[in-house]
C-alpha cells in the first residue's frame, strides 16, 4: 500500500468520526426519550392492570346476574353492547325463558333476540337413551341484521324483547319464565317485540316483531317477522340478513373408532347429514359428510340441517333471496355427542316504503318420507334413495309403499323386512329363473366342457375352444344373455335397497332378536380394540350374511367349469364375502338381515331349479338338435361373423410375431 493510499484511509475515517460525533444526540435529548419510554410503559401497565380490573368486574357482574340480580344483568348487557341507537330501549332488561309443549316437543324460546333457544323432541331419544336436543342452546341461534337511519347496525340477538301471548284478541304481557302446554287442537301464539325508544321510555308503535304460532299437535310452527312504524328508521334496502345456526349433537350409535368417519359403511350418522336448500325446484346439499361452504346467489325457498333421521328446517312463504351455507366440524370441541356445526346466512326480501312482513316456517322433526312428502315442499328429496334415477323411482314408487303397507299389520319390524324380502324375490323370480336354471345347464355339461378345455389346451386355441363352447350351450339351449341380463336388470333394484335401510325412519330403535336398534349395527360382543377396516365390534346379522355369501359362492362354483380367463378369477370370487364382511360389519342390522334372507332364498331357488331341471330332458333337447341340423350348416349372426374374423387377424398377428 503506498502513501497515498493511507492518507485517503485516514481521512475517510476521520471524517465518519466527526460525523458520528455531530449527529449524536445531546444528554438533554437522551433524558427526553428515556421520559417518553417510561411514560409508554407506565401507560400500558396501567392499561393492563385496567385490563384486568374489567375482567374482574364482568367476572362479578357474571356471577350476579346467573344469581338472578336483575341489575348486574343490565350492566353487564350496558357493557357488552354499547349504544344501540334508536333501540337503546331494547338494549336491557331481564331475560325471560319460555317453553311451549305440545304432544310432540318442546320449544324453549328467549326474549334475548327472540330466538328459538331449544328444541326437544318428546317422543325420541338419543341411543344412549337421552333426551333428542334437536336445537342445542346458544346465543346466535338466530339473528337478524339491518341497519338504521342513524348510522347503526342492529343484531336482534342483543335485543330483549318484550314477551306477550295473544288471548282472544288482547295482548297479554309475559312477565317471567313460563310454560305453556298445549294438545290436540290448541294453539298457542307468542309474540316478541323489541321497541324503538331511549332512556325515556319506549315508542309503542315502532317496533320489530317475532311471532311464533304453536299448534298442539304438530313439527310444524308458524313464524313471521314483522316491522312496525319503522319505515323512517330502518335503513332502505331490498334485503336483510337473517342468520340461522346450530350445533349438531349424535343422536345414534357410532363405532367408536371410525367416529368422524366420512365412509358411510363406518359413521352412518355423520355421512348422512348435510345441510340441505331447494332453489329452482331442485334440491341440493352442501356435500354429505363432509365440511363444504356454499353461496347461492338464486332464490331459495327453504333451507334444512339434516342429520341421519332428523332434520330443522327454514322455509320462507314465498322464496328467500338468497344463502351463504357452512358446514363445519371443530377440532377443538371434544364434546363425544358432538357431530358439526350448520350455519346459514339467508337474505330475506324487506320492503322498506311501509310496514312489511317476513312469512316463514319452521319445521323440528323426524325424515320420515311419507311425513315430509305431504308437506309437498320437496323435503323428501333430502333423502338418498339411490345414486341412479331408476333406483329413485323404485325407492319411492315401490320400496316405501310397500314398506309402509307391511307396517299397518303391526308386525315386528325384523318380520316385516323378512317378508318384504320373500314379496320382492316372489316378483323377481321369473327374471332370476333363466340366470338360475342356464347355471344348472352349465353344471350338467360340465363334463363336455372339461373334454374341450383338454382338447384345445393352447392358448393360440382359443377362438376353436370357444366356438365349439357356445355350439354346446346352443344345443343344450342355454344363452349367456339370459343369464347376464337378470343380473342387469336387478342391479337399479339392488341399489336402491342398499340406500332405503340406513335411511328407513321406520327401523330407528326397532328391536328384533337379539338387536335392539335396526337401523344400526348389532353388536354381540364389543372387543375392546379396533381392527382396521373392520371395527371394535362383532356383528352377528352380518357374520350370518358372510356365513351365506361364502357358502353361496361355494354351491354356483361347484360342479362349474373352472378354466376361467384369468388365474386370479376364483380367488376374488371366494374373497369377496370376506370383503363384505368387514364392509358390512358396522352398516345397519336391518341391510344385513335383508341381505341374508334375500341370499337364503336365492339358494333355496338354486338349489329346487338345479333339482328339477331334468338332464334327461336336456340330453334329448341336444340330440333332437344334433338330428335337426346334422346335414345343414350351422347359421352365423353377422356378429359371430366379425368376432371370428377378429380372432383369425389376432392369431395370423400372434403367428407373424412367433
Amino acid at each position: 500500500m503506498n502513501k497515498q493510499s493511507i492518507i485517503g484511509l485516514v481521512l475517510i475515517f476521520g471524517i465518519f468520526v466527526g460525523y458520528m460525533a455531530w449527529v449524536a444526540p445531546s444528554k438533554e435529548e437522551i433524558a427526553e426519550r428515556q421520559r417518553q419510554n417510561d411514560s409508554i410503559r407506565a401507560a400500558y401497565m396501567d392499561s393492563v392492570a385496567a385490563a384486568d380490573s374489567l375482567a374482574k368486574v364482568h367476572a362479578t357482574l357474571d356471577s350476579l346476574a346467573k344469581a338472578g340480580d336483575s341489575s348486574a344483568q343490565r350492566q353487564l348487557q350496558m357493557n357488552r353492547r354499547g349504544d344501540m341507537g334508536v333501540f337503546n330501549a331494547s338494549a336491557f332488561g331481564d331475560t325471560l325463558l319460555i317453553s311451549v309443549k305440545n304432544e310432540l316437543m318442546t320449544v324453549g324460546l328467549s326474549n334475548m333476540g327472540a330466538q328459538v333457544n331449544e328444541v326437544v323432541l318428546s317422543s325420541f331419544t338419543t341411543f344412549n337413551s337421552l333426551p333428542l336436543q334437536l336445537i342445542t342452546p346458544a346465543d346466535d341461534n338466530m339473528n337478524l341484521i339491518f341497519s338504521t337511519e342513524d348510522n347503526r347496525v342492529i343484531n336482534t340477538r342483543d335485543l330483549v324483547f318484550k314477551a306477550f301471548r295473544v288471548s282472544g284478541e288482547q295482548l297479554v304481557p309475559v312477565t317471567g319464565d313460563s310454560v305453556f302446554e298445549i294438545s290436540g287442537n290448541e294453539a298457542v301464539d307468542l309474540r316478541f317485540r323489541a321497541f324503538v325508544g331511549d332512556s325515556t321510555g319506549m315508542n309503542a308503535d315502532k317496533y320489530v316483531e317475532f311471532k311464533y304460532l304453536f299448534a298442539g299437535d304438530n313439527y310444524n310452527v308458524d313464524f313471521d317477522i314483522n316491522f312496525h312504524g319503522l319505515s323512517k328508521v330502518v335503513s332502505p334496502t331490498s334485503y336483510m340478513d337473517f342468520e340461522w345456526h346450530n350445533k349438531m349433537n349424535r343422536q345414534e350409535k357410532v363405532d367408536q373408532s371410525t367416529k368422524g368417519s366420512r365412509n358411510s359403511r363406518k359413521d352412518a350418522e355423520k355421512f348422512y347429514s348435510s345441510i340441505y336448500y331447494r332453489a329452482n325446484d331442485d334440491v341440493e346439499d352442501l356435500g354429505r359428510g363432509r365440511d363444504n361452504d356454499k353461496s347461492v346467489k338464486t332464490s331459495v325457498e327453504w333451507v334444512a340441517f339434516k342429520q341421519q333421521f332428523f332434520c330443522a328446517i327454514l322455509m320462507a312463504d314465498s322464496t328467500f333471496k338468497n344463502a351463504d351455507l357452512s358446514q363445519t366440524t371443530s377440532k377443538e370441541n371434544k364434546d363425544s355427542n358432538y357431530l358439526c356445526d350448520m350455519s346459514s346466512v339467508i337474505g330475506i326480501p324487506y320492503n322498506h316504503q311501509k310496514d312489511c312482513s317476513l312469512g316463514m316456517g319452521l319445521y323440528f322433526g323426524p325424515t320420515k318420507y311419507r311425513d315430509l312428502r305431504d308437506m309437498h315442499r320437496g323435503f323428501e328429496k333430502m333423502l338418498p334413495l339411490g345414486w341412479w334415477v331408476f333406483s329413485k323411482s323404485i325407492s319411492r314408487w315401490v320400496i316405501i309403499p310397500v314398506f309402509n303397507f307391511l307396517e299397518q299389520f303391526g308386525w315386528n319390524y325384523g318380520i316385516i323386512i323378512i317378508v318384504f324380502t320373500f314379496l320382492l324375490r316372489l316378483v323377481l323370480f321369473p327374471l332370476t329363473f333363466k340366470s338360475y336354471q342356464g347355471s344348472a345347464i352349465m353344471r350338467i355339461l360340465k363334463p363336455e366342457m372339461d373334454l374341450l378345455n383338454k382338447k384345445y389346451p393352447n392358448t393360440d386355441q382359443a377362438m376353436q375352444k370357444q366356438q365349439e363352447m357356445s355350439r354346446l350351450q346352443k344345443k343344450a339351449g342355454y344363452s349367456p344373455l339370459a343369464g347376464c341380463l337378470p343380473v342387469l336388470i336387478q342391479m337399479p333394484i339392488l341399489t336402491a335397497m342398499i340406500m332405503f335401510y340406513p335411511v328407513a325412519f321406520e327401523l330407528r330403535q326397532k328391536s328384533f332378536l337379539w338387536c335392539p336398534d335396526l337401523s344400526t349395527y348389532d353388536s354381540i360382543l364389543n372387543l375392546g380394540f379396533n381392527i382396521p377396516l373392520y371395527g371394535d365390534h362383532i356383528s352377528l346379522f352380518c357374520l350370518l350374511m358372510f356365513g351365506m355369501q361364502f357358502f353361496y359362492t361355494w354351491y354356483t362354483m361347484k360342479g362349474q367349469n373352472m378354466s376361467m380367463p384369468m388365474p386370479g378369477m376364483k380367488f376374488m370370487m371366494y374373497f369377496m364375502p370376506f370383503m363384505m364382511l368387514f364392509m358390512f360389519n358396522s352398516m345397519s342390522a336391518g341391510m344385513n338381515l335383508y341381505y341374508f334372507f334375500s341370499l337364503s332364498l336365492t339358494m333355496l331357488q338354486m338349489v329346487l331349479i338345479r333339482k328339477f331341471t331334468n338332464e334327461k330332458k336336456v340330453r334329448a333337447r341336444m340330440a333332437a338338435y344334433d338330428l335337426k341340423h346334422k346335414n345343414q350348416p350351422a347359421k352365423k349372426s353377422k356378429f359371430q361373423k366379425r368376432l371370428e374374423e377378429m380372432q383369425k387377424q389376432a392369431e395370423q398377428m400372434q403367428k407373424q410375431r412367433r
